[in-house]
């Protein structure tokens, strides 16, 4: 089978696997289409995300839908010729985290296509890929595999609003119009935000953004101003989500954070410290708070498309299959005319 392999920054290849066999609980699956994500476009570009390093080839993906062509002798919950939407997230479900609850943050943790851990948990973006019984969850024929495989940064969407708080009649802010910024104004909206004003330093995403649930939208860029003015009225938004992974995102995500409110910070920052004007958590009486991934929001997440009550049809700019795989990283990493961009094999 065909699978795309990272060796290092600006090392990725496809290239032939063994078509692998499934355990008792384990599920073979056929991509049907997985996203590309920023994480997997860091990889690419820097040989690791945050401070997550490559140490051996690994096969990128954790966004992805599929068809189940095997199961495993003990799998009950799906069969075969079933679509479905895979979880990438396996907490061991023994050590404390998950014990207590925060199964997101489990200290054993399997995640697809992710260096956390040696070896590494090898990802989706191949033409056949093993996941847990548990993990897939059956959708109608009337979703796409590409809508599908938007669960995953949905869910992560999700989480993150779950750290805020509820958002029921609030003003939110969204720093950052990548996926992972527009599935949050998008599920705002859903959960009742007033407003919901979103930055980008590109005017393409920032369409987007508006089409997914965003009142309003400012490319800093052209019109930094607005953001000063909020900036010295001294916040005005009760709760604001850092999305770009950027430390400029983060200082104003505080910046404009009203007195009282919650700041989450969600985008992945550049390793090492990060400067941050933390002089006003203590004058404002901000609440800072990290967002890691996610876990019941999965099935969550799911149910949200699946009902369409959430339409991730928007953010779906660019398909692509494994024989155009650079032509896909570099779409996946041009902000100008990219927002979610797909694998399939083709």
């Amino acid at each position: 089978m065909k699978a795309c392999v990272i060796h290092g920054a600006r090392n990725l290849v496809v290239e032939d696997r063994e078509v692998p066999i499934p355990a008792a609980h384990e599920v073979l699956l056929h991509l049907g289409a997985g996203g590309i994500c920023g994480s997997d476009l860091h990889y690419y570009a820097e040989g690791g995300v945050g401070d997550f390093r490559l140490r051996e080839p690994m096969i990128l993906g954790h966004e992805g839908a599929g068809e189940v062509v095997g199961v495993g002798p003990a799998v009950t919950s799906v069969k075969t010729g079933d679509r479905v939407a895979v979880n990438p997230n396996h907490p061991c479900g023994v050590c404390s985290p998950c014990q207590t609850g925060r199964r997101n943050l489990c200290r054993n943790v399997r995640f697809f296509g992710s260096a956390a851990r040696f070896p590494h948990v090898q990802g989706l973006f191949a033409e056949y890929f093993l996941a847990r019984e548990e993990n897939c969850h059956v959708i109608p024929a009337k979703i796409s595999f590409r809508s599908a495989a938007c669960a995953e940064p949905l869910a992560v969407a999700l989480h993150a609003l779950e750290r805020a708080g509820p958002v029921l009649g609030r003003d939110v802010f969204v720093a950052g119009s990548g996926p992972i910024g527009v599935l949050i104004a998008a599920a705002a909206r859903l959960a009742g935000a007033a407003r919901i004003c979103v930055t980008d330093l590109f005017p393409e995403p920032l369409a987007i953004a508006r089409a997914m649930g965003a009142t309003e939208t400012i490319d800093i860029r052209a019109n930094q101003e607005a953001v000063d003015a909020m900036i010295q009225r001294g916040g005005m938004f009760d709760v604001a989500f850092e999305a770009s992974g950027h430390p400029a995102g983060l200082a104003t995500a505080i910046e404009v954070a009203a007195p009282g409110a919650t700041v989450v910070q969600v985008g992945m920052l550049p390793r090492g410290e990060t400067a941050a004007p933390l002089n006003r958590l203590i004058a404002r009486e901000l609440r800072l708070v990290g967002t890691f991934r996610f876990g019941p929001e999965y099935e969550r997440a799911v149910g949200m498309i699946v009902a369409q009550r959430l339409d991730p049809t928007p953010m779906l700019t660019h398909e692509f299959t494994f024989s155009s795989l650079s032509a896909a990283f570099a779409v996946a990493a041009d902000k100008h005319q990219s927002m979610k961009v797909s694998l399939s094999p083709g």
